[in-house]
């Protein structure tokens, strides 16, 4: 009985011993890879950001003007803001924004909104909806997303922001009507959040604010 039990004690030391290496490494792995994830995101964001607002309306990197909004019309959660500048104008902002009722959760998203109120371009920063149904709001599967190009709030009128099926402008994917919709949405109330704050978005007082923290 006592060798049985001396056995299990050291079966059991030993799974530990296993269990708090595999732990260590895990974690140094974790803390060793981390920064090269952090800059991988980081340059996936610049390209992104390139990628909606033209070369033209910036002479300044993108991501060098960053301010935190919150605002239920921009979803759930802390948001990111951008500033474009051109010759110390603000020409642009881009907005991260959620749409909280996505098919399978949240769909984080980031508009690029002219002076002029009209959208450069949007892009889906991060979801889990249904692979083949729902992710073709993903412009490298779709280019369903390049139909916002050049819209406003004017453009199509409030009846207009929505999808087809629901009597609006905006397309839907055969069989996956809810994804598309939330975006619609949420594309729609980030426009109306630029338009409530146009001035201190675009304000160059605000950027030396926000540069100032």
């Amino acid at each position: 009985m006592s060798e049985s039990f001396s056995s299990l004690r050291r079966n059991g030391l030993l799974l530990a011993a296993i269990a708090l290496l595999a732990a260590s490494l895990l974690a140094a792995i974790d803390y060793w890879a981390r920064p090269r994830l952090e800059f991988n995101r980081a340059e996936a964001l610049r390209a992104e950001l390139g990628e909606l607002v033209p070369a033209n309306f910036h002479d300044q990197p993108l991501d060098q003007t960053v301010d935190r909004l919150q605002s239920e019309a921009l979803g759930p959660g802390e948001q990111t803001l951008y500033r474009a500048r051109l010759k110390d104008q603000v020409t642009a902002v881009l907005i991260t924004a959620v749409a909280a009722d996505g098919y399978n959760g949240a769909i984080r998203l980031l508009l690029a909104v002219s002076v002029d109120q009209k959208l450069l371009g949007v892009r889906v920063l991060e979801h889990r909806e249904t692979p083949g149904l729902g992710d073709g709001i993903e412009r490298r599967k779709n280019d369903w997303i390049d139909g916002f190009n050049g819209h406003s709030l004017v453009d199509p009128e409030a009846a207009g922001w929505a999808v087809r099926k629901d009597g609006g402008q905006f397309d839907q994917f055969t069989a996956a009507t809810i994804t598309p919709r939330a975006v619609v949405g949420a594309v729609k109330r980030a426009l109306e959040y630029v338009e409530q704050h146009h001035q201190p978005l675009f304000l160059i007082e605000s950027v030396q604010q926000a540069q100032s923290r």
